[in-house]
């Protein structure tokens, strides 16, 4: 019996046999699962998860996103972790200084519909992070920047909002407040309330949609209101023949193109025949809807209709192809000259291209702008705010490191997120400065020392304000930016939109002797001395 089981064995596979070859390999399956989960990288780096098919998330470390952005992540990222050891392992020697964090969200990642460009991205991210730089080199606290990156379409915000609520209640290094939320859309809307909601102080650069508000959302950018009033300012001492036509964004989903389309209509409808004279287009931000930036219909009715004044109710990426198209069409005999009033932040890259200029000139076409910041500022030194010079230094220091390129401020962007870093850090200097006042020796942090709540930086944001003396006005506490010295208002009128703040007119191509058509002040009239 035994011999014919070994016969057996070694002829063949016996029982114990079988269930070894069955068993093993799936134990050497499961074990390399097991490895390869362990030391495989994580799907998102940074702490970031995945959402949507996104790593979004709230991080101060790198992470993926896009190559124009990379190394601008890991400057932000080192300057975060010199900020720690700062506070928690200083050198010898050194006082611990203490810190907050701002927040930073918006998207890091694009494609052709999303909501912010690649260069956008790289612009707004050198600004913060030039803010960061400033802050952390003078006195009083210093700053982490958290990247909170809510996807490329805005639309990923709750996890963030999730993980800054979290951090709100940090008491040792807190969450001095959040940046960004670069475009007016719903989900911006969403989020805004819901930071508003949490009592977080939340500061939108680039905002523009009048009705964009909250009651802890301030914006450093003038409105659309306030653009047009700028623009009906410039076109009372430049009428022209009032022959206007509107042309405006289709997409319902866009905040920004149906307010400014809103506001223009009535502003300028009964003067300039907009109700007689416009046209639609489908933008090519947002979701695909069919065939983005068809202007051959607007271009011929312009033509057509002899408009001499064309108002555009969209967003600065799809102004070049009306450029183009209003170039090409055969209807128009560009005899007389055409201007396109448009509003925004400063001046698209893209709208003074070689190209395009010579288009401009060559159809007798030019763009006139209100807007947050002017390129004479720096490009001629001329009407520039105080605060400009505090900021371009830092600015040339980056420059030559990372190559940023001639035309990088025009857009306005990272300036603006450099003054809304620089509201948020200012107002907590000022929270924390007031904590500590008269506790221990003034050259060393207080031990233990009063860390300001969220509460205590809106406070101090919203008491930064214009007051009218009688004889003159004076901006206590305001914000002196790049862009310009403004304040804010506890008012249901002025709803954190900045006050006093600078609005340029600029003229593309520059006429002869000519650059930017004035400034008008947000709110100006409030005071009856003006603005200081």
């Amino acid at each position: 019996m035994l011999l014919s089981r070994l016969r057996r064995r070694r002829n063949g596979f016996g029982p114990l046999d079988k269930a070894i070859a069955v068993v093993v390999p799936l134990v050497l399956i499961a074990v390399a699962v097991v490895v390869y989960l362990a030391l495989r990288p994580d799907d998102c780096a940074g702490g970031l998860e995945k959402h949507g098919g996104e790593c979004v998330g709230v991080t101060e470390d790198t992470f993926d996103a896009d190559a124009d952005v990379k190394d601008l992540i890991r400057a932000v990222a080192d300057e975060n972790e010199r900020v720690r050891r700062a506070w928690e392992s200083p050198a010898k020697g050194e006082n611990p200084i203490p810190y907050g964090r701002i927040a930073l969200m918006m998207p890091f990642t694009s494609d052709d519909s999303s909501a912010m460009t690649a260069a956008m991205i790289r612009r707004a991210l050198a600004g913060a992070h030039i803010a960061q730089l400033r802050a952390n080199s003078t006195g009083g606290p210093h700053y982490q920047l958290l990247m909170a990156n809510d996807g490329k379409d805005l639309d990923q915000w709750r996890p963030v909002v999730d993980g800054l609520t979290e951090l709100a209640d940090d008491r040792q290094s807190p969450l001095v407040g959040v940046m960004g939320l670069p475009s007016s859309t719903p989900e911006t809307r969403d989020a805004m309330n819901s930071l508003s909601d949490h009592r977080i102080a939340t500061v939108g650069p680039v905002i523009t949609s009048a009705d964009m508000n909250a009651p802890y959302f301030f914006k450093t950018s003038p409105n659309n209101q306030l653009f047009v009033d700028a623009l009906s300012h410039y076109l009372k001492k430049n009428p022209a023949k009032k022959k206007g036509f509107l042309v405006f964004d289709s997409r319902p989903d866009d905040v920004y193109s149906r307010n400014l389309q809103r506001l223009m209509e009535q502003k300028f409808g009964a003067t300039y025949g907009l109700r007689k004279r416009s046209a639609s287009f489908l933008g090519s931000t947002g979701p695909a809807a069919g065939i983005p930036q068809r202007f051959q219909s607007a271009a011929q009715k312009i033509c057509v209709t002899d408009s001499d004044t064309v108002f555009f109710a969209g967003r600065d990426q799809d102004l070049p192809a009306l450029v183009k198209r209003l170039s090409q069409e055969p209807s128009c005999d560009h005899s007389d000259p055409v201007r396109i009033l448009k509003v925004g932040i400063g001046l698209e890259p893209t709208l003074t291209t070689g190209e395009l200029t010579k288009m401009l000139r060559d159809t007798r076409t030019s763009l006139v702008a209100a807007a947050s910041v002017a390129p004479d500022w720096w490009a001629k030194k001329s009407g520039a705010p105080v605060g400009l010079g505090d900021f371009l230094p830092t600015f040339t220091k980056l420059d030559d490191r990372y190559a940023f390129g001639a035309k990088f401020l025009d857009d306005g962007y990272a300036i603006m997120y450099h003054d809304a870093f620089k509201l948020l850090s200012d107002a907590f200097d000022r929270s924390y400065t007031e904590a500590n006042e008269g506790r221990g020796d003034r050259d060393k942090t207080p031990d233990p020392a009063r860390t300001p709540t969220k509460d205590d930086v809106y406070n101090t944001l919203i008491d930064a304000s214009i007051v009218d003396t009688g004889e003159t006005t004076r901006c206590i506490g305001c914000l002196r930016g790049a862009a310009g010295t403004y304040g804010f208002e506890k008012s249901s009128d002025t709803e954190q939109w900045p006050v006093c703040k600078p609005v340029p007119v600029i003229e593309y191509p520059t006429p002869k002797g000519g650059g930017s058509l004035g400034t008008y002040r947000s709110f100006e009239k409030t005071f009856k001395n003006g603005c200081p």
